[in-house]
């Protein structure tokens, strides 16, 4: 069987996670329209009948200002050198710019084959994709570039076979049933992250982090999760926030009660 591991990099807001969640099928990156949503490397296995395929979401590629920011970018670079297929993701729906001819520098002496993955296809005229492939050919020769729309699901399919095709034979990684490392606490706190990011604004720095502060599995598949969640802020938008929400803050923190059904 073919095996073998899928890195997705690219600019900010290029689709990523989407895409990644698309591949495998559930919900396992969160998405805003905010850039940098993605903070960490998310892992996600697809088994398909001849292959497992290990995707591997990043964080977006950009000029980092911040500490937080230099560790993102750090941690999807770190990925380059170790994965058997690099899934190079670009918005086709932006112009580019200089943040995209940094990372096509980066992938520029990559040993794994690269693909271009033409994102978001849905939003812009289909006359406009050959030349736009035409011109990403000249760049440098990759080993496919596929367009597709992570949101509709178009094309998505000819991906996936153009990726098993490129990764070696080999037993498979992890069990049928694996789905992601990541513990369900994590993705409880992204759940909450993603919905601070979709319903503030100003009154919610983008900074914020969401720390678990209980977290009770469900006794059964049709309970729900029951969690308690803090989410912490840069104290000199604290008062903002606090006084948008008309709430008190004590050590510079809220805390969220939500509930996530199974």
């Amino acid at each position: 069987m073919k095996t073998g591991f899928v890195t997705l990099i690219g600019r900010p807001n290029a689709g990523k996670s989407t895409l990644l969640n698309r591949l495998v099928g559930t919900k396992l990156a969160i998405v805003s329209d905010k850039p940098q949503t993605t903070r960490t490397r998310i892992l996600g296995v697809r088994n398909y009948p001849n292959a497992q395929v290990v995707f591997l979401d990043t964080p977006g590629i950009h000029r980092p200002l911040h500490r937080m920011n230099v560790r993102m970018v750090d941690t999807a670079v770190d990925t380059i050198g170790e994965v058997d297929v690099l899934g190079l993701v670009v918005d086709v729906a932006e112009p580019p710019g200089k943040g995209d001819r940094f990372v096509l520098d980066l992938v520029k002496n990559a040993k794994s084959p690269v693909f271009l993955i033409l994102n978001k296809i849905d939003l812009i005229k289909k006359s406009k994709l050959l030349p736009m492939m035409d011109r990403y050919w000249q760049e440098r020769s990759f080993a496919e570039i596929v367009p597709v729309s992570a949101a509709t699901g178009d094309n998505v399919d000819r991906l996936e076979r153009a990726l098993v095709d490129q990764l070696p034979e080999g037993e498979a990684l992890y069990p049928e049933d694996y789905l992601t490392d990541q513990p369900e606490r994590f993705f409880a706190a992204e759940i909450v992250r993603e919905k601070l990011l979709q319903f503030t604004h100003a009154e919610i720095p983008f900074s914020s982090a969401v720390v678990m502060e209980r977290f009770e599995e469900p006794m059964s598949y049709t309970d729900a999760f029951d969690f308690v969640s803090r989410f912490y802020t840069d104290k000199t938008k604290a008062s903002v926030a606090s006084e948008s929400f008309n709430s008190g803050r004590k050590n510079n923190y809220r805390s969220v009660r939500a509930w996530v059904k199974a």
